[in-house]
């Protein structure tokens, strides 16, 4: 088992230095856990034996989750909303067409059956959010006529929909539907979809806003709990658990919730481990002796898919919006396969139904050469095209981008013998950029204005600006213990030297802030700063 844990822990630490080596090589990060999970697995070097292709479903079917949760989580709807209609267009209709047309290519050109024709379009239907996602802020393409939004938006919600008719071409090839049941599995996937993913969405906002977590943390965990929620309870009932996941992410990533920005730098990273584990997995369960037998028909696809498909779908749903031809081609040539096309490809292969195809291979070269092919041209393309605007921020179409000041809060009691007791705001001088914000006077909340006159008991809440940057500033705690050379002496008889400074002092049950005159006593709790 510590042999288990320990190889764990050196993948994911090796998939963390990848990121940082593919940024400077200027190929997609993804690429490399898949290569990284080619080298481990059976045909590689370390010679993992891995091919439960059950097990693998399910662990990549649960990252899934959080890579759609976080897809609508991190969408900044105010900047989506001028192309949401483009966008949804091209996630619902768009994947239908893509599936539909690469089908035919498989069955009129490559001679698959016809039922397998349309899985294998189905799976390869939908683009990916987290390669999009992670080239768009990586290399910080800043693109013209909300073109950034546009595939964000399209990225993050095809997925529901090309799972939608994976499950449809399951479910027929299987002989499992008739027309009626064809009808109610297509109606019950998008209505519970959207019904649950809204009703989970209120419940949560509502109990983010009005209930206060007694310890720190357990909101985080509790937003972590709802896109589990979402999934599990759509599923149960038969809707489609990735819609109502994307539209959990959606509403709570543009409400007004406590901590928000801790939440995204969080499931950022959770997004990024479960990105990690399902590339690696794709390389672990590949074989690549197995690649010749496929690789005739798989870049058949891939080319016909990306040069092809892509663009005669995405001219035909644009072209009635007023939009130029760049951007046009550049959406064309944005989308990328991914991530849910090998969750999709896994459920195929796990699946009972007969295939005379090897399509989890097929998905894999398909993957491989989109991400590596395609991500890796998408700055190259933009600049050719002339989609790149200076004067834009692309990180504004996602919900974690700020324009505001970051502020810091202060806490100041005011004691009987405090200079500000008894005296108005509009008199008390405050530093230059320092403002008074708030009144807490026993169980009621002051907005203060000018004239408001501050008593003993108050508490003054206090804002500045806080630091954007990383200063090297850390804390240190001298305990004062009898004999101790500073004991019964004040702070400006103490030399610190010039890099210390002691900014708190805990005594007994209180905390001090101290000045020059504070003197020392037994038992004091010293914290200071240090350079």
């Amino acid at each position: 088992m510590s042999l288990y844990i320990l190889l764990i822990a050196c993948v994911i630490l090796i998939c963390i230095l990848l990121n940082k080596i593919s940024s400077k090589l200027g190929i997609p990060m993804l690429l490399a856990f898949i290569i990284l999970g080619m080298l481990f697995g059976s045909d590689g070097v370390v010679k993992i034996p891995f091919d439960n292709y059950v097990i693998a479903e399910q662990i990549c079917s649960v990252a899934l989750i959080f890579i759609m949760f976080y897809g609508g989580f991190g969408t900044n709807w105010n900047q989506a909303r001028p192309i949401a209609i483009k966008s949804v267009l091209l996630s619902t209709i768009g994947v239908i067409l893509t599936a539909f047309i690469t089908g035919l290519f498989c069955f009129y050109v490559l001679g698959f059956e016809f039922f397998e024709s349309l899985l294998i379009g189905s799976v390869i239907s939908s683009t990916d959010a987290a390669s999009v996602f992670s080239i768009l802020r990586s290399k910080r393409l800043n693109l013209k006529d909300n073109t950034a939004s546009m595939l964000e938006v399209e990225s993050g919600s095809n997925d529901p929909c090309s799972y939608m008719l994976t499950v449809i071409c399951l479910a027929t090839m299987s002989g499992e539907l008739s027309g009626g049941q064809l009808t109610y599995m297509i109606f019950a996937q998008l209505v519970y979809g959207i019904l649950l993913g809204i009703v989970v969405a209120v419940v949560a906002v509502w109990i983010l806003t009005k209930i206060k977590f007694s310890t720190d943390g357990f909101g985080t965990i509790f937003v972590f709990s709802m896109p589990l929620i979402a999934y599990a309870l759509s599923t149960l009932i038969g809707g489609n658990g990735y819609l109502s996941v994307y539209i959990l992410g959606i509403i709570l990533g543009n409400q007004s919730i406590p901590n928000k920005k801790s939440l995204v730098h969080f499931f950022d990273g959770v997004t990024g481990l479960m990105q990690m584990l399902i590339f690696f997995l794709l390389g672990l369960l590949a074989f690549p002796s197995q690649l010749p037998a496929i690789l005739l028909p798989s870049l058949a696809i891939a080319i016909f898919l990306t040069f092809i498909a892509r663009p005669l779908v995405v001219f035909a749903i644009l072209s009635p919006f007023k939009g130029t031809l760049n951007q046009k081609l550049l959406v064309s040539w944005s989308g990328l396969r991914g991530a849910a096309s090998i969750v999709f490809a896994i459920m195929a292969t796990v699946s009972p139904t007969y295939m005379k195809n090897d399509i989890f291979h097929m998905v894999f070269f398909i993957v491989l050469f989109s991400i590596s092919l395609q991500g890796s041209l998408i700055p190259f393309m933009a600049k050719k095209w002339d989609m790149i605007d200076d004067e834009d921020n692309v990180l504004k179409t996602f919900s974690d981008y700020s324009d505001e000041v970051p502020v810091q809060f202060i806490k100041l009691p005011i004691t009987s013998n405090h200079s500000w007791n008894g005296k108005k705001i509009k008199d008390i001088p405050l530093l230059p950029d320092v403002l008074l914000v708030l009144i807490l006077r026993g169980d009621r909340r002051i907005v203060p204005k000018g004239h408001t006159l501050i008593q003993a008991g108050d508490c003054v809440i206090l804002s500045a600006l806080s630091l954007e940057e990383e200063l090297g500033i850390y804390l240190t705690e001298v305990e004062v213990e009898k004999g101790n050379d500073w004991l019964g002496r004040s702070l400006s008889q103490i030399a610190l030297g010039p890099e210390k400074l002691i900014i708190l002092i805990k005594r007994e049950d209180n905390v001090l802030i101290p000045n020059g005159q504070t003197i020392i006593k037994e038992n004091d709790i010293l914290v200071m700063s240090q350079l």
